[in-house]
């Protein structure tokens, strides 16, 4: 029997990791047993008391998924989910972070989409949630510009807004869940569901026509509001562009979802107090 003496602290650290993870048994040699029970079954109760833990890590972060599929198909899956995905992060928000991607990729899970656009959903309040604090530009913000330097306009989305498209009604079956009402039947889109997540005091979550999540995609990537302009007079024809164009925009500062501004060639950063 291996000596925990002769070993370094290290490596019986990563002995024992071992064991947890992968079910590596070397730990035994080094792990008396005690007076009541042996080392065999000492380990096999750490090991079910940890992937307990785990377990909890995915229902804290996935409350509206556990009340969908139920408490014991639920534990099934992040038993499935601990088992594919061990933890390699000290900090426990970081668990559930491949969580969709398994869901969409691993049977039974994956012939339900819905699953996994609601574990995607949920990942992105999070993840909301935690985001950065910056400051949000106001309308007042955007009066100190020229009318004439509008088309120059980039727009710096805040750190907590996300994207997300869903191929099913996963949306509606979120909110029913939210709001304590009985989910809708899944059902598989024609075309997909345009999401926002961000936050505002509180993660929020709302749902953009087309045209609007064109135009979010674009400005996020740096398009200048001129440009924004022309690609919703294509999306959804000339007449009143901009004027959709500004009521998108008009709604996206009004929601706190823009940190600053840029004018092309003249850089004018304008910044507000941080939200709270």
């Amino acid at each position: 029997m291996t000596s925990r003496a002769t070993i370094g602290l290290a490596a019986l650290q990563d002995r024992f990791q071992k064991a947890l993870l992968s079910g590596d048994d070397r730990i035994l040699s080094i792990i008396p047993d005690s007076q009541r029970e042996r080392r065999d079954v000492l380990l096999s109760v750490y090991r079910h008391a940890y992937s307990q833990r785990l377990i909890e890590f995915v229902e804290n972060d996935h409350e509206l998924l556990h009340k969908y599929l139920g408490d014991e198909a639920f534990r099934e899956m992040a038993q499935a989910y601990a088992a594919a995905q061990p933890s390699h992060d000290r900090n426990a928000r970081y668990f559930c972070v491949h969580l969709p991607q398994f869901l969409k990729t691993v049977e039974p899970y994956k012939s339900q989409a819905q699953i996994s656009e609601l574990a995607a959903l949920e990942k992105a309040l999070n993840d909301a949630f935690d985001a950065a604090d910056a400051l949000v530009l106001t309308c007042a913000d955007l009066g100190r510009f020229r009318p004439e330097d509008w088309w120059r306009l980039t727009l710096k989305p805040h750190p907590s807004a996300l994207r997300i498209d869903c191929q099913t009604n996963a949306p509606d079956i979120w909110l029913s869940l939210k709001e304590e009402r009985k989910p809708p039947r899944l059902q598989n889109v024609a075309e997909s569901t345009h999401v926002l997540v961000w936050r505002q005091d509180i993660p929020k979550l709302r749902l953009l026509g087309a045209e609007e999540a064109m135009m979010w995609d674009e400005a996020a990537a740096g398009t200048y509001f001129g440009t924004l302009c022309e690609l919703v007079a294509i999306f959804g024809g000339l007449g009143g562009a901009e004027a959709r164009a500004a009521g998108y925009l008009q709604g996206w500062i009004d929601s706190g979802l823009v940190s600053e501004t840029e004018l092309m060639g003249a850089s004018q950063r304008l910044r507000t107090k941080p939200t709270k």
